[in-house]
């Protein structure tokens, strides 16, 4: 063929189409390679699916394993001490009241004030004991007069009866008219008395030495007797040498703590400066509302440096048996055997032990047997812990905390 011949051919510069082997050939090229990348496909995906299932065998295998922290027991011995908050207080503390109702006339002792004992602190003007007063002594002159009467009169019946003149009946009715007035004036007598001591109240005077503490009272006020009804206190007096604190320690310790044991009182204004005081009283039996024992404290206060009603914090030291060690509670487990912990041995395999559980302590107990202070115990072990199961135990750390 000549370029004249095919002139509708659209090929340009007269280059003529490739045979049909050249086509055939590369054909066969493409398919080759078409062949080749499926193959390598599905060679990567083979690749990648064995891969991935001996990536999740060996997830599978790790998952099995049992992986716990462990811990050692602490061994006894030694003090175990626990904060208390408390108040100091006068070691005598109270509320001066009021004895007779009235006005107050005048207050001669206010806050700071240090007095001795029957020192006035105030005076009050009762005008109704005042007349109460009056009332009773006239009418003891009146049983006076009665009594001088019933007494003459008896006399005179006497006389009468040894002449005959008067009957057995007659004397004994004057001799009962002379007793009776005899009681009638003792009662008023005793009456007169009383209201003299309540007169005797308008003076309010220092029951013991020490400093005013509080004055809840003003020139014109009404008091009343006592501390009943409206009645409220005039003066609060606190004797400061020495102070004194309640503590009220938790039932676990209570067995611990004994008269004369030190404790370290701190105070917020010195957190630097404790103070040594000891326990000087211990109530003798637990508050049933709370599960607490009441302890006093006494602490010297000389130089009246430490105010009455400050708030303190009071450490207290606890003895703990030598032969007794104490874990946390979360390594117990509660089975129908009874209270076990979870022991590793050296072969990585877990041993159930019976333990005999003494005080609790709140967070710790105490072990009395069962285990040593050697043995790993599993923390917080779950319930499908077993004997002989096997574990991993994590890396090891100090006694007492938890292996990480």
């Amino acid at each position: 063929m000549t370029e004249q011949h095919h002139p509708d051919l659209d090929i340009p510069g007269g280059v003529l189409p490739a045979s049909h082997g050249t086509i055939v050939k590369r054909a066969k090229s493409g398919a080759i390679l078409i062949v080749v990348l499926l193959l390598a496909g599905a060679a990567i995906g083979t690749v990648t699916r064995v891969l991935h299932s001996q990536n999740l065998a060996s997830a599978t295998e790790q998952n099995a394993h049992l992986y716990v922290g462990t811990i050692h027991a602490e061994g006894g011995g030694k003090a175990d001490s626990i904060v208390l908050p408390s108040t100091l207080q006068g070691i005598v503390e109270a509320p001066i009241y009021a004895r007779s109702s009235g006005y107050v006339l005048r207050w001669k002792k206010d806050i700071g004030s240090k007095v001795v004992k029957d020192e006035v602190l105030a005076e009050i003007d009762t005008p109704e004991v005042d007349a109460q007063l009056a009332q009773a002594q006239a009418a003891r002159a009146q049983q006076a007069a009665s009594l001088e009467l019933a007494r003459s009169s008896a006399d005179r019946w006497e006389e009468l009866r040894k002449k005959d003149a008067v009957t057995q009946q007659d004397l004994n009715e004057r001799r009962s008219a002379y007793l009776q007035a005899q009681a009638n004036l003792a009662a008023a007598d005793a009456d007169v008395q009383r209201l003299k001591k309540m007169e005797g109240f308008k003076i309010v005077k220092a029951p013991f030495s020490g400093v005013i503490i509080r004055r809840d009272v003003e020139v014109g006020d009404l008091v009343d007797a006592g501390n009943g009804g409206a009645g409220r206190a005039l003066f609060t007096l606190a004797n400061v040498h020495p102070l004194r604190l309640y503590v009220y320690v938790p039932q676990g310790y209570a067995q611990r703590i004994k008269i004369g044991d030190p404790v370290t009182v701190t105070l917020t204004e010195h957190p630097d400066q404790p103070l040594q005081a000891t326990i000087k009283h211990i109530a003798g039996a637990m508050d049933a509302a709370t599960r607490t024992l009441q302890v006093e404290i006494n602490l010297p206060n000389h130089e009246e440096k430490l105010l009455a009603g400050s708030y303190a914090q009071v450490s207290l030291s606890a003895n703990v048996d030598s032969g007794v060690l104490r874990v946390p509670s979360n390594v117990l487990l509660f089975r129908p055997e009874g209270t076990r912990i979870a022991v590793v041995d050296s072969a990585s395999h877990v041993k159930l032990h019976t333990v005999v559980v003494g005080h609790d302590l709140g967070n710790s107990l105490e072990i009395l047997s069962g285990i040593t202070a050697q043995d790993n115990l599993v923390v917080n072990p779950p319930d499908s812990l077993n004997d002989n199961d096997v574990v991993v135990l994590a890396k090891a750390s100090a006694p007492g905390k938890a292996h990480s």
